[in-house]
């Protein structure tokens, strides 16, 4: 093996990977829905975060819209 190696020669690559890059986000989620993803992952052998991610990625795919209704607060 080379003491030292000349890396001006080498050719530079972009990264295929880059689009694949994940970003980390903070959010709050029910416990019960949290729960449920370990559970699940355990059955699976699959991280948590994976199933989570897959489950969204399937819904904006499926371009799938929210169920949910806000309930009214108060006299307004």
């Amino acid at each position: 093996m080379r003491k030292e190696y000349d890396l001006k020669k080498m050719k530079l690559k972009p990264n295929p990977y880059i689009s694949k890059l994940k970003k980390s986000v903070t959010i709050r989620l029910d416990t019960d829905v949290i729960d449920y993803f370990k559970d699940l992952s355990k059955k699976l052998n699959i991280p948590y975060q994976t199933l989570v991610n897959d489950f969204l990625r399937n819904c904006k795919e499926n371009k799938m819209l929210p169920k949910t209704t806000w309930k009214r607060t108060g006299s307004n």
